[in-house]
């Protein structure tokens, strides 16, 4: 099975309500934060301007675009209220970065959702979307979005 794979730049169906306003961080943006090890807050992202979180939102996620995209926030951010984006380790070893077995997270949300989720859907889905479930399954998280989610990512009809 072919993993469904979306570019950099893409937003989910669920993410709709703020594309565009771009009032919440998107999913797209934050694989990218985890993959160079930045933590940008929302403070951060709200102080730059329209055309600056397009820009991130547009950024490719080639290892050469990404190096390029971690100095670009730290020259980008140093001159904001909260200060530089805050440095964290890149990603890896993460849940949403195996292919060897659904993360426990989703899988036990999937299941209190009774939505089916087998390992080679799993394996099916990008690296994005595996990402956006992980981060919206994660304890603590409100899951707002995840029914949603799981919907989009999954190709599930709601008479299924």
């Amino acid at each position: 099975m072919a993993a469904t794979q979306h570019p950099a730049h893409h937003c989910f169906g669920f993410e709709s309500d703020f594309v565009g306003s771009w009032r919440c961080i998107p999913l797209c943006v934050r694989l990218k934060l985890d993959l160079i090890g930045l933590k940008l807050k929302l403070s951060h992202w709200l102080e730059l301007s329209q055309a600056q979180r397009q820009q991130l939102v547009d950024w490719n996620d080639q290892p050469e675009a990404l190096a390029q995209l971690h100095a670009h926030l730290l020259a980008l951010t140093a001159p904001l209220t909260e200060g530089v984006a805050k440095p964290l380790p890149p990603a890896a070893g993460e849940p949403w970065q195996t292919l060897e077995t659904v993360p426990q997270a989703v899988a036990h949300a999937a299941r209190a959702r009774q939505v089916p989720l087998s390992l080679e859907q799993w394996q099916g889905l990008g690296e994005l979307g595996r990402f956006a479930l992980c981060k919206l399954a994660r304890p603590g998280h409100d899951h707002h979005n995840l029914g949603a989610a799981f919907e989009e990512l999954l190709a599930l009809r709601p008479d299924c």
